[in-house]
């Protein structure tokens, strides 16, 4: 079969290994890579490819030194009338997207003659859009996993193919799971791939009465409300890290707030005058780190950093900062 994979971040990566380790077997050939443009990173601005992208030069310098022809790449802006002739030059049969960020339409998918699936970080129907890992995290679950659908008109609404599911134990971060996922879902992948082909696209109707959404998040929604509870303040930590980061502001500077764990009055190891304003430092404790007033409970702040400064452990952090005890944040 003749495969197009669509991808960016790194959470796609282990899955086109995936794919490349199934075509040494004679299984399938990936015919061709869709990405997204190379863009603008670190502080200077300089314009770097997609991981993806990253990965599959390095899958085609691998092929030409077994005098295989390299794997062509596109990175359109959109999914424009041009790029849809040069991949039916590709001849292909089956489009696999993971976190492309890109919605296929009608006329797009009709390329494919085997259709086109998709791999989603989320039990679905829970938990359609562009952050589901962020959502659950958020919303606190105990369990979350993933999906494999079938492209449908409606973003996340195909149908389910193959899902997993896996235990979160309340402190991983965006990051940590994305790390997970991406190697669950190369599994995940290469069960479906080795069904008899016949098979390949039989799947099963979502409940779409149950379905719940998630939105994109901004850089503007790491922005810490201290009348928040400290429970949810850290879901939201955890959930933004690492990006945007969750942050706060101590006086005019900028503070990102890394780790914090919610520490109820009567856990803390420490005297501290309470109820104080939200966002109110409290003081330190040995094991919690800088306690800091919420709208119900007391945040444990144990590693932070300071906008163009380097992430420090919370001792090292107030051997550097003034009066910082005692402030008010937010």
């Amino acid at each position: 079969m003749r495969i197009v994979y669509a991808g960016s971040p790194g959470i796609a990566v282990p899955a086109l290994k995936t794919l490349a380790d199934l075509e040494q077997a004679g299984a399938h050939q990936i015919v061709g890579i869709l990405t997204n443009p190379d863009s603008p990173r670190g502080r200077h601005g300089k314009r770097e490819p997609t991981e993806l992208s990253v990965a599959a030069s390095l899958l085609s310098e691998k092929r030409k030194a077994q005098g295989l022809p390299a794997l062509m790449q596109l990175k359109p802006e959109k999914l424009s009338a041009e790029v849809l002739e040069q991949l039916v030059r590709l001849k292909p049969d089956l489009l696999i997207s993971f976190a492309y960020g890109h919605i296929f339409s009608p006329q797009f998918l009709e390329l494919f003659p085997q259709g086109g699936i998709n791999i989603h970080p989320s039990l679905l129907p829970r938990y359609r859009g562009p952050t589901p890992i962020q959502a659950a995290i958020l919303a606190g679950d105990k369990e979350t996993g993933i999906t494999i659908q079938t492209l449908a008109k409606e973003m996340d609404a195909g149908d389910i193919l193959l899902q997993t599911r896996f235990l979160l134990s309340g402190e991983e971060t965006t990051g940590d799971v994305s790390a997970l996922v991406a190697h669950k879902a190369a599994a995940l992948l290469m069960d479906l791939l080795k069904r008899p082909g016949q098979g390949l696209l039989r799947g099963q109707p979502q409940a779409h009465e149950k379905a719940t959404f998630c939105s994109l998040i901004r850089k503007e929604d790491g922005r810490i409300d201290w009348s928040a509870s400290a429970a949810r303040i850290a879901a939201r930590i955890r959930a933004l890290t690492p990006w945007p980061l969750a942050w706060t502001l101590h006086g005019e500077q900028y503070l990102f707030i890394l780790e914090g764990k919610p520490f109820t009055q009567g856990e803390l190891g420490t005297e501290t005058k309470a109820p104080a304003p939200s966002g109110t430092v409290l003081g330190i404790d040995k094991q919690g780190g800088i306690l800091i007033q919420t709208g119900e409970g007391v945040l444990g702040v144990t590693r932070l950093q300071y906008r163009s400064k380097k992430a420090l452990i919370w001792k090292a952090f107030l051997n550097g900062v003034r009066n910082f005890i005692g402030s008010s944040l937010g």
